[in-house]
């Protein structure tokens, strides 16, 4: 089966949109989300509402459960706090209710999909050293642990250094650590939106980079009275 993982879209509908394109000409059925659909982006009820409608399942993300009122905003920077509180403003209370209640994890046969982290998801731990990895490893079991948070895609071996290619393929006997990436507000330097696309039986995974419409994204940032910075980063991608 081949299926596609995506996370941090921060309610940017120009790449949400772009990756579905992608996805549906390649006519990958199974989609799972990692969460982060809203925060710093200008349409986070649109991107609610396609995730929901698409993906077999969510998590919660750190900015989700913000903007729902579940999490606490002040250890947010002010950029991101500004953004959540301008994007609680604007969440319909169906999409609210929605968010509030996404669980923090989800398993699926040899498959883990968490936001942040396995360990304690509800700590929002950035996964960004070998050393973070390795404790993290260590704490499930599955084949595979898809994260977000960071916006900079990784793959993690069982015992290796981490490393980012394009294309890999997974040994049998080792358990690996995925970071996806971000639909919305990629950090590693590369503006193009990034997700994953996984073969679980050959066990090849993809990161798939695409161009979308970053300066109509930017410009309704600015539009809405969203902080600036956020339309810099987009153009920037870190």
């Amino acid at each position: 089966m081949i299926i596609a993982i995506i996370s941090d879209i921060h309610g940017n509908l120009e790449a949400l949109r772009e990756t579905f394109s992608y996805i549906d000409k390649e006519k990958i059925d199974t989609v799972y989300c990692l969460g982060d659909i809203v925060g710093y982006g200008p349409n986070p009820n649109e991107c609610v509402e396609i995730v929901r409608n698409r993906c077999k399942s969510i998590v919660l993300g750190n900015h989700d459960a913000a903007a729902s009122g579940a999490l606490d905003i002040s250890r947010f920077n002010l950029n991101a706090r500004n953004a959540i509180i301008w994007t609680g403003k604007k969440l319909k209370e169906e999409n609210r209710n929605y968010l509030e209640n996404l669980p923090y994890i989800y398993k699926d046969q040899d498959l883990f999909f968490v936001h942040a982290s396995p360990k304690n998801p509800e700590r929002w731990t950035y996964v960004f050293s070998d050393i973070t990895a390795k404790e993290e490893l260590n704490s499930f079991n599955e084949k595979v642990c898809f994260i977000g948070h960071t916006h900079s895609p990784m793959i993690y071996p069982d015992a290796e250094k981490g490393n980012y290619s394009n294309c890999y393929t997974f040994a049998n006997n080792k358990k690996y650590l995925v970071n996806v990436g971000s639909v919305g507000q990629p950090r590693d330097g590369d503006n193009r939106l990034c997700f994953c696309i996984y073969d679980t039986i050959e066990q090849n995974i993809e990161f798939v980079r695409l161009n979308y419409d970053i300066k109509g994204t930017g410009e309704k940032i600015i539009r809405s009275g969203l902080p600036p910075f956020l339309a810099e980063r987009l153009i920037n991608g870190y």
